[in-house]
């Protein structure tokens, strides 16, 4: 079981009272596990002592514990990679956190999205299942770091009737693939349809998570 303690958007006031029924290790810190809202990659294990929790939950950005430094720090306060707090959730035995951000940049220092890249044991069907929210981000990425020689760029730059224009195009393509009955050019044409997709959904600020939620409603 666990218990969300930010079930609003940019909630003013939380009542602070949970935290002294939290289980503080020896030295007053408690774990932190932080997970991208969107991507739902595990990005980074932090600790947080009470007054790092408080400062965290008033002001929906992440503060941690530096057991290398003895002292608070806000992620990204140097680097510009914030983690703005969407979640935050304690565990049934209450020793545990579990901090859902949005993740501005990359979480790691070495310059790696999630602090967890060594890979030992690969889910192949995982992977592919994340490949679209990677594409997704990749996107995202290319509009708010241009890259000379994008096409991604290119897009954007051209603006919105542009990307309409190629999702028009790549729809009409989708429709004479078919007609034709060829599988491989199918899902060429598929594929070409889905990226312009997201192109077009990065541009209009519409998240994945966003259609998954429509689609909920349509099971029935």
């Amino acid at each position: 079981m666990r218990e969300n303690l930010l079930e609003e958007e940019n909630k003013k006031e939380i009542d602070l009272s949970f935290i002294d029924t939290l289980k503080f290790d020896e030295k007053g810190l408690i774990p932190v596990v932080v997970q991208d809202i969107n991507t739902k990659d595990v990005l980074m294990l932090a600790y947080m002592n009470k007054e790092s929790m408080k400062k965290t939950l008033t002001e929906n950005q992440a503060c941690y514990f530096s057991r290398s430094r003895g002292k608070l720090w806000t992620k990204g306060e140097t680097s510009g990679n914030i983690q703005k707090v969407k979640g935050f959730y304690y565990d049934c035995d209450k020793d545990t956190i579990l901090l859902l951000v949005q993740q501005k940049g990359v979480a790691c220092h070495t310059g790696n999205y999630s602090c967890f890249f060594y890979e030992v044991l690969k889910n192949d069907e995982l992977e592919q299942k994340e490949l679209i929210n990677r594409l997704y981000e990749l996107i995202e990425d290319r509009k708010n770091n241009p890259k000379e020689g994008s096409y991604t760029n290119y897009l954007f730059d051209k603006g919105l009737d542009k990307i309409l224009k190629k999702v028009g195009e790549e729809s009409a393509e989708v429709i004479i693939a078919a007609k034709n009955e060829v599988k491989d050019e199918i899902v060429y044409e598929i594929s070409d349809l889905v990226y312009h997709t997201l192109v077009l959904m990065v541009n209009s600020n519409i998240k994945i998570d966003d259609i998954i939620e429509e689609l909920k409603g349509r099971e029935h």
